[in-house]
């Protein structure tokens, strides 16, 4: 396995460099002079000695790629203060010069379909989040999937707050797509503890927004400071693909993508505990069976618990759940398919799944 290195004096304390991987580092005033045979420095800045030192031994470098305004090489994923850094609540119009806003503009400038170059930079981007991620997650977490337009204030977004709270009290790190709705209202439950009053009137004052930067701005003003754990519990992929969604601000961490079909695939991937399905439409629903696939072909582990939270809904206004019933008899995945009403029945297969 390669070690990975993203400071000096880690760089420092290596006695040998062969095959590991080294992350956005000056080394322009550093001698090294340890083995770097297949190395793979992604993003560094050279001296013409240490240039000549690492072609020499058969490493590969990937310079830094200029006029971006996202690390192509990141190490970590990235926090709501780096996303909304220059945010001010008191104007609004600010979130248009936040670096969340500003990627999205310049990864819509480049369209479906960007230049070698661009596309290069946003699928590197994509995969050091992959690794970042992986990294990130501890245990088995559980994510949960919904509808992006659930307002706050709403009777469903607090019924996705009181899911939340349920799922935290459980010691589950929860995942979610990232964005507004469902996907902010249930880790923001995680990170309560219980739906408390005063912040749900609080963040009700901006229901939703528009797709204009002030609507977004008076949205994400709206939202308090909230409690987080010593170890991040509550976890957002969202995409650059959707950035007229801004990433919420509920989520301690965010695994921001720009391709939505690599986000859309490692969200249920990484979701080894199973998923917790609340009413949502299509995007929802393309989910529930591209992980059905998942389990159906047991193609990325073992079968993992699918909940359909809302018997009425998945039974019948969008029967998604007896047609992946029916799919699944017989096999693995049947044991670990719960279709209810009761959060707390689905509570409870998700921690038997666990133990």
């Amino acid at each position: 396995m390669r070690i990975e290195i993203t400071d000096l004096d880690q760089l420092r304390a290596e006695s040998d460099l062969r095959k590991a991987v080294i992350i956005g580092l000056d080394l322009t005033r550093e001698d090294v002079r340890v083995p770097l045979d297949g190395a793979l420095l992604l993003g560094c800045t050279l001296s013409e000695t240490m240039q000549r030192r690492a072609e020499a031994a058969g490493a590969l470098i990937f310079p830094v790629i200029p006029d971006l305004p996202y690390e192509v090489y990141r190490s970590s994923l990235y926090t709501p203060e780096e996303l909304f850094a220059g945010f001010d609540p008191a104007n609004p119009k600010s979130y248009a010069d936040t670096p969340d806003a500003v990627i999205y503009k310049h990864s819509k400038q480049q369209g479906h379909h960007p230049d070698p170059l661009h596309a290069l930079a946003e699928r590197l981007h994509d995969h050091s989040i992959t690794e970042a991620l992986d990294e990130t997650l501890t245990g088995s977490p559980v994510a949960v999937m919904g509808g992006h337009a659930l307002a706050r204030g709403s009777d469903g977004y607090r019924n996705a707050v009181e899911l939340g709270a349920a799922l935290g009290q459980a010691g589950f790190t929860v995942l979610t797509g990232g964005g507004p709705g469902a996907m902010e209202a249930v880790p923001l439950g995680v990170r309560l503890g219980e739906a408390d009053k005063d912040v749900l009137d609080a963040i009700a004052q901006a229901p939703s927004f528009g797709h204009d930067d002030e609507s977004i701005g008076r949205w994400l003003a709206a939202f308090p400071e909230i409690r987080s754990f010593p170890t991040p519990r509550t976890i957002g992929i969202p995409t650059w693909f959707y950035g007229h969604e801004p990433p919420n601000p509920a989520c301690e961490l965010h695994a921001k993508y720009f391709a939505n079909s690599v986000r859309e695939e490692g969200l249920l991937t990484v979701a080894t505990g199973g998923i917790v399905y609340t009413p949502g439409k299509a995007g929802t629903v393309q989910e529930v069976f591209q992980d059905f696939t998942q389990n159906y072909y047991a193609s990325v582990g073992p079968a993992a618990p699918m909940v359909f939270l809302g018997k009425a809904f998945w039974t019948d206004e969008v029967p998604a759940a007896p047609l992946v019933q029916k799919l699944a008899a017989g096999r693995e995945a049947e044991q670990w398919i719960l279709v209810t009403d009761d959060v707390d029945e689905a509570i409870e297969l998700l921690v038997k799944y666990q133990v």
